[in-house]
This record gives C-alpha cells, sequence and structure tokens, in this order.
C-alpha cells in the first residue's frame, strides 16, 4: 500500500510499501540477490582490467546495463523509463555511479576481491548516520550493536596497520563514503520514482557520459571470452541495480544495508574459484563475525519493525 508525501506545495503517491516484518524481509530478500549480482559484476570487471582500458570496462558495463535494461523493462514501462520527478536528485546519483565504478575496478586491479569487498562494508555505518538525519530512520540499540559488530568483523579482515596496507585501499575508503551517499540517494528516490527508472537514467547517464574517453582508449576485445564477460558485467550490473533499488521500496535503509556483509562470502567465494586467491585466518575469522551479526539482524527482522527497541 502506497503513502502520500508532501514535496512542496502538492502532494505526491509513495511507491514505498507499508513498513512491516514481512516487506522488511522481501527487502532483505531483494538486496541479498543484489549483492550476489555485485559480486559478480566486480568478479568480471578484475578479469577484464588486465587487458583492457578501465575507462573501456566501466563504458561497456554501462552499455550492456542500459541494452538490457531496455529489452527487459522497455516493453512494460516504455517512456516510463525516463521519467522522474526528482531529477536532481537522480542527476546526482548518476554522477555518482560511473565515479564508484570507476574507482572501484580501479582497486580491484591491486587487491583481492574479498579486500575491496570488506573495505565496502565501513558504507553500512555511514548509510545508519545519514539515514538517521536525512530520512529520520530510528535505530534502536540493538541494530546498532550488530552494524558495529559486523564493522569490527571488516576490521579483523583488513588488519589495519600492518604491510598488507595498499594504496589502492584509500581509493576503495573513498568509495564505500559515496556507495552510502548513493544508497541513501536510491533510498530518497524510491518514494516518488519506480526502480525501472531509477537504475536505467543512472545507467543512461553514466554511458552517455563515458562515451567519448571510452571510444578514444578502445581496444577491441580479441576473443569469445572477453565478449562474454563484458556481456555478464552488463547483465549483472543491470539485474543488480534494480534488485538494490527494488529492495529500498520494501524496507528502510537503515534495515537493508547491513545486508551487504554477506557479499563477503560471494567475493571470497569467487576470487578463489576464479582467481585462486586463498583467504587467511583473518578473513575467516572476519567473515565469521559479519556473518553472524547479519543472521542477528535476520532474527529480529522477523520480529517486525521496532521489535527489542530501547
Amino acid at each position: 500500500m502506497s503513502t502520500q508525501i508532501s514535496l512542496g506545495a502538492s502532494p505526491i503517491t509513495s511507491l514505498l510499501h507499508d513498513d512491516s516484518a514481512r516487506n522488511r524481509l522481501v527487502g532483505i530478500g531483494l538486496i541479498s540477490a543484489a549483492v550476489l549480482m555485485f559480486s559478480v559484476l566486480d568478479t568480471s570487471a578484475k578479469w577484464l582490467v588486465a587487458s583492457l582500458p578501465l575507462v573501456q570496462i566501466v563504458w561497456m558495463r554501462f552499455v550492456g546495463h542500459v541494452l538490457v535494461s531496455a529489452v527487459v523493462l522497455g516493453p512494460r514501462h516504455g517512456l516510463g523509463l525516463v521519467r522522474t520527478r526528482r531529477p536532481g536528485l537522480q542527476a546526482v546519483r548518476a554522477l555518482l555511479l560511473p565515479a564508484m565504478t570507476a574507482m572501484n575496478f580501479w582497486a580491484l586491479k591491486y587487491l583481492q576481491l574479498a579486500e575491496t569487498g570488506s573495505i565496502m562494508f565501513l558504507a553500512p555505518i555511514l548509510v545508519a548516520l545519514i539515514g538517521s538525519l536525512w530520512l529520520n530512520e530510528r535505530l534502536d540499540r540493538g541494530r546498532w550493536g550488530a552494524i558495529l559488530i559486523g564493522f569490527a568483523g571488516v576490521l579483523v579482515i583488513l588488519q589495519p596497520g600492518t604491510r598488507g596496507f595498499h594504496p589502492a585501499m584509500l581509493v576503495s575508503l573513498l568509495q564505500a563514503v559515496m556507495y552510502a551517499v548513493f544508497m541513501v540517494l536510491t533510498r530518497t528516490l524510491a518514494a516518488t520514482d519506480r526502480p525501472a527508472a531509477t537504475q536505467f537514467l543512472s545507467a543512461l547517464a553514466s554511458a552517455l557520459l563515458l562515451t567519448p574517453l571510452a571510444l578514444a582508449a578502445w581496444v577491441t576485445p580479441e576473443t569469445p571470452l572477453q565478449w562474454v564477460v563484458v556481456c555478464l558485467t552488463g547483465l549483472s550490473g543491470g539485474l543488480g541495480h534494480q534488485l538494490l533499488a527494488m529492495s529500498h521500496r520494501y524496507a528502510p535503509a537503515s534495515t537493508v544495508t547491513p545486508f551487504i556483509y554477506q557479499q563477503i562470502l560471494y567475493m571470497t567465494l569467487l576470487g578463489y574459484l576464479v582467481f585462486g586467491d586463498v583467504p587467511g585466518l583473518a578473513v575467516v575469522a572476519g567473515g565469521a563475525i559479519v556473518v553472524g551479526s547479519g543472521l542477528y539482524l535476520l532474527v529480529r527482522e522477523r520480529r517486525g519493525p521496532g521489535a527489542g527497541s530501547a
């Protein structure tokens, strides 16, 4: 059931679902599928960045995203794919997306999938802070505790201050900050714009902005496998962002965002299967802490919003 929100002089019908235990679980399921798609995207990009220019990979990722979205969503939504009630916020989101993607793909050239995935987990705390200030989303002590414990697990994985530090980690840190803003924008836009339009407009703007740079740096993929992986980046990116936008229609950002923690499992597994990266004891221990905090949050969400609040 939608609600009414006021933007300026006239009310706008909200596309958000009512805040309930069932809808929060749906949102959690959607974001879980989204982070799996993003793990596939990062794996594909890490594989491609060794042989193709960075800007070309980022551009092809968004071109594929646009094509997949047009084919899958176009017949259903038509011109609704390019309609928005918040063009300013859509423009900011569209500028953040290619910048974050390029930073992430560059860092992947030097870091393991598990490392970049772990650094990204700084975002939930930032989202919670931004969401509480911007969206008035309340966090009780139990949820704060679970988020902080999950963050402690990330620190165990990263082992800051050791010889394992690489400058690319700073790029990943900045990307995490930008991702937190991106997530809150997604939640805000979910109230008035359809998820299909949000993800399509961002991908289209990114593709158009990067076209001149990508064509100038163009290197033609030489093998069928390269072309397949290029297509996979577009498919996984497009589907991931659609699922991400949908998740925010069902649950608050502070509810769904902690569940990106599970991406460390996907990233570690894909890193081993594709690149032979074996996670160390710190990754295993930190991952267990992260998963534990995520399971705790899932139990709390089954009790409904505000359960056990203090």
